[in-house]
């Protein structure tokens, strides 16, 4: 259980993601009458986007609970962020449903589109809401009737919501939703072109010093958290860096799941610690095996490494990341 909750992490990847967002987000706070822009977090599974809009979301909450209290003026309780997943047949009525859903609006199971519309507004109004995440948007197809409701109506939200839309998904700019017009001319698609803002995530390199660095200080803090009787400094930032790599290809999402599934695989037997030959015992997402081959041959061949050059002592590799709060 608790090497299954290690993170969120610290990375420059998120950090960088996260000032971005304060930046878009504090400066989107306008008047009524203005429409307000979008930010699409556009990259890979397994990179951490959920995790990171989360976090910020998180903390953005506390810092709107901590300035204006946790309710309104006229006694609603304060809800600065609201979040909606959507599926692959998602309209606008089942997205304005699922808004009130999370508010817990009583009128969520019965109702026009146009009485949806305007009580999920009620809510964002009376909450004093600020953001509307809306997650795993390439489920939305953007051609089809659903698709054009749904994008129309972010339309709709952007001029008529006092709230700022962060949309996440996996090849957003492929799947049309930066797209000028679509296949039958329509240009309906523009203005969320437009007014969207384009971010992403990337997985680890180690292709400069300052990058391997980075990989190793991301080593350094899961060693400083994971719990087991015979873990010792440098078992992964040493030992296993290189095997750590190649077997993830940098990316966290699966770096994660492969050192809790050895952490859990570990304490079951008895071995108490990582290696490889526990490690290779664990199984993870296919698309990090079929990427594994490639990457183990360059680093069998030493024309890949994931250390830098000088690391000192456990204690002096300094620069541990901290965990995001």
């Amino acid at each position: 259980m608790w090497h299954a909750n290690l993170g969120p992490i610290k990375t420059p990847q998120l950090e960088s993601l996260q000032e971005d967002l304060w930046d878009i987000v504090d400066s989107s706070l306008q008047d009524g009458d203005k429409a307000k822009g979008a930010v699409a977090i556009d990259a890979f599974p397994g990179l951490g986007k959920t995790t990171a809009v989360l976090n910020f979301a998180l903390k953005y909450h506390r810092r709107e609970i901590q300035r204006h209290g946790a309710f309104t003026a006229d006694g609603h309780e304060r809800w600065p962020v609201c979040r909606v997943g959507l599926t692959s047949n998602t309209g606008m009525k089942d997205f304005n449903r699922a808004m009130l859903q999370f508010f817990g609006h009583p009128g969520q199971t019965s109702g026009t589109s146009a009485l949806f519309v305007q009580r999920a507004l009620d809510c964002v109004l009376q909450c004093e809401t600020k953001i509307l995440i809306v997650d795993d948007l390439h489920f939305l197809k953007w051609q089809d009737k659903n698709g054009r409701e749904v994008s129309n109506h972010f339309k709709h939200i952007a001029n008529e919501f006092p709230v700022i839309m962060i949309f996440i998904g996996v090849g957003l700019a492929s799947r049309g939703l930066y797209s000028e017009a679509d296949a039958s001319g329509d240009v309906t698609l523009a203005q969320t072109a437009r007014r969207t803002t384009p971010l992403t995530m990337d997985p680890f390199k180690i292709d400069t010093q300052r990058h391997r660095r980075q990989w190793r200080n991301l080593l350094l803090w899961l060693e400083q958290r994971i719990v087991l009787a015979r873990k010792f400094p440098g078992m992964l930032a040493d030992e296993l860096s290189d095997y750590l790599y190649f077997r993830t290809t940098g990316h966290i999402g699966s770096l994660m799941t492969l050192i809790n599934r050895g952490c859990q695989r570990a304490a079951r037997t008895g071995a108490e610690r990582l290696d490889r030959r526990l490690l290779e015992q664990v199984k993870i997402d296919a698309a990090s095996e079929r990427a594994r081959k490639a990457l183990e041959e360059k680093f069998a061949r030493h024309t890949m490494t994931s250390k830098p050059k000088s690391t000192g002592t456990p204690i002096e590799r300094g620069q541990r990341q901290e965990g995001a709060a």
